[in-house]
């Protein structure tokens, strides 16, 4: 495969998709990006970003060579389609394919010669073969020979400094032997990693579930012994960090406020229910949705036990959230368990005001001094380097109270200068 002559077209630019794109114009294929969100296409073409990601950021350069488009007809001459729409679920959890099936019924509309069609969204066991493949063959398309219809898996950690799309070891599946050939050689020349062909595209779809649902049981797991050892007065960290000094048999996951980003809380139910259609009950992994989905509710009522402390009502109380992303030092709100915890405490009567340093537009103020000086209590919500060692500041405006949500501040400091603490799962 020489890639100076190979085409690859992504579409969807999100937060897998564009730095999918900048690896493979890097890599010296001649590459287009796809995506229907004209404003972000827009931002592409001016060089910017449409989100904060490293990996973008260090090639911003390339970003602006990087051709993008809204037309779905651009990727009719390509050889490599790649699909990174997102794959979400509703309000009561059921997973939602139409962004996929619109992408493929697009690129059906718009298919080339031979094409090698990759679906790197995450999706269930089955979709391939059961729903992608007969939307081809209602055009008479036969997967083979007028097509290749594979899959890989996305893997993508935002703002990890080490592994990134460029690096992380991936799968891949194909629904005949001459796409998982071409798949897997096109992907051994775009990621520097080693390439597992798996069995069956079906084996491939379950892949990034299991991983995520792995994921999703232990922090479970964890998130519960927190709630088990806040009774016990025992910390749970501090058990979790003595586990974790046997070198085998054991993986060490902490509790938190809440998971959130579009893999833990949404990948589960994607096997939770195409298990269901076949007839088969996840009781363990519904179990662990269930105490995951319960965090933030938990963490109002840590800080209402808090309150309690000190003979303060949560209600009209002044309640400062620091962060709303789901992860450190990224601007990614997807899923993240911040709106649950402020949906909670305006339940309850709180009177909320927010800050996003890595997006500013979403915060209820400006800066970090600006929500202290309308706060009596604190919830952290996301462990931002910017909210790191800043108890003294917390003293100097006069907070009464901090519930730690994950963790990550130092809480001997805050109990000295006087600030009720509670983390989860440690006092």
């Amino acid at each position: 495969m020489n890639q100076n002559e190979m085409k690859v077209g992504v579409v969807g630019l999100g937060y897998v998709g564009l730095p999918l794109a900048l690896r493979s114009l890097e890599k010296d294929f001649d590459t287009i990006g796809v995506d229907l969100d004209k404003n972000k296409i827009k931002k592409i073409k001016a060089g910017k970003s449409p989100f904060l990601e490293d990996f973008i950021e260090e090639r911003i350069n390339l970003l602006k060579k990087l051709p993008v488009s809204s037309d779905m007809a651009t990727i009719k001459e390509v050889d490599v389609i790649i699909i990174c729409v997102p794959t979400p679920i509703d309000k009561s959890y059921y997973p939602n394919l139409k962004p996929l099936q619109d992408a493929v019924q697009s690129v059906i509309n718009n298919l080339g010669q031979k094409q090698l069609i990759i679906v790197e969204s995450t999706i269930n066991p089955g979709v391939c073969e059961e729903v992608l493949e007969p939307m081809f063959a209602e055009k008479n398309l036969v997967e083979g020979k007028d097509y290749f219809l594979a899959h890989c898996p996305e893997r993508i950690d935002p703002g990890n400094k080490k592994w990134n799309v460029s690096n992380i070891p991936r799968v891949v599946g194909s629904m005949s032997k001459k796409g998982l050939q071409k798949a897997q050689e096109f992907y051994e020349i775009l990621i520097d990693g080693p390439i597992k062909p798996m069995k069956s595209i079906r084996a491939t779809e379950a892949v990034k579930v299991v991983e995520n649902s792995f994921r999703d049981v232990n922090i479970a797991f964890v998130n519960e012994l927190a709630q088990s050892f806040d009774r016990m007065g025992i910390d749970v960290k501090d058990v979790i960090d003595g586990a974790a000094t046997k070198p085998f048999a054991f993986m060490a996951h902490y509790p938190s406020r809440g998971v959130g980003g579009h893999c833990i809380p949404v990948d589960p139910y994607y096997l939770i229910e195409e298990a269901k259609r076949k007839g088969f009950d996840h009781r363990f992994l519904n179990a662990a949705r269930k105490i995951n989905n319960f965090m933030p509710i938990y963490t109002v009522k840590i800080l209402q036990d808090t309150l309690n402390n000190i003979e303060m009502p949560l209600k009209n109380t002044q309640v400062g959230v620091l962060g709303l992303s789901y992860k450190a030092n990224i601007d990614d709100l997807r899923e993240s368990p911040a709106f649950k915890i402020i949906d909670e405490l305006k339940t309850k009567g709180a009177q909320v005001t927010t800050f996003e340093p890595y997006a500013k537009e979403k915060s209820d103020v400006a800066s970090l001094e600006e929500l202290l000086e309308k706060s009596e209590v604190l919830i952290l919500v996301t462990n931002h380097k910017d909210f790191l060692g800043k108890e003294d500041l917390f003293k100097k405006f006069g907070i009464k109270a901090i519930v730690d949500g994950v963790n990550c501040l130092d809480d001997e400091k805050i109990k000295k200068l006087g600030i009720e603490y509670h983390g989860i799962g440690r006092k």
